[in-house]
């Protein structure tokens, strides 16, 4: 397998309900308030309660990792949080590969990556770079 520039993969729609938070929750210990309760999330200045960031976190791993054939790796992850996620809207992430390159028989990947609502508005930027083995 290999990766060409302005290729672009997705994992979504994707809901984002109290059912797949608690589940986060409950693996993460992240019982939160802001997390779980919609007065506390009105409380610290949002329209109700918001998602993790670790779960857009592990989202846009999901993404990488679900793309990469065996013996690839994910190098580098960084985001921006930039909007919070809330309850009950349907979010999608998505990746575009901006550069490639290979060394010891590698093909390195970057990408540009980001989470975005139904809106199309993009909550978490961010950048990752991957590892395929070359045939």
């Amino acid at each position: 397998m290999r990766f060409e520039v302005g290729e672009e993969m997705r994992v979504g729609p994707r809901p984002t309900g109290f059912a797949e938070w608690n589940r986060f929750a409950a693996v993460n210990d992240e019982f939160v308030p802001i997390h779980m309760d919609d007065e506390a999330g009105r409380r610290a200045g949002y329209p109700g309660a918001i998602s993790m960031g670790r779960l857009q976190w592990s989202q846009v791993h999901r993404l990488l990792r679900d793309r990469l054939p065996d013996g690839g790796r994910i190098v580098a992850v960084a985001l921006q949080f930039r909007g919070p996620t809330l309850r009950d809207v349907t979010i999608d992430v998505r990746a575009r590969v901006t550069a490639v390159r290979e060394r010891a028989g590698e093909q390195y990947a970057d990408l540009e990556v980001w989470v975005e609502d139904e809106t199309g508005a993009v909550l978490a930027p961010g950048t990752a770079t991957v590892a395929v083995p070359l045939p």
